[in-house]
């Protein structure tokens, strides 16, 4: 059985598809809102963790 590959998110990528600036990007991150990785100086964000984001944020809004 094949697992799908983990896509990685760039910040500025995730900045992109949620069209927020890099100061809440980073807000999200900080308040655990927004699940990351770090190595190293580069910060990443799998696309999972974006699809929860905007889950979430639909379930709070509702």
């Amino acid at each position: 059985m094949t697992t799908a590959p983990v896509v990685l998110l760039t910040v500025p990528e995730v900045m992109a598809r949620l069209k927020y600036g890099r100061s809440k990007v980073y807000d999200l991150i900080r308040s655990k809102r927004l699940a990351s990785i770090k190595e190293g100086s580069c910060r990443r964000i799998p696309e999972s963790a974006l699809q929860e984001y905007v889950r979430a944020s639909l379930e709070e809004a509702a």
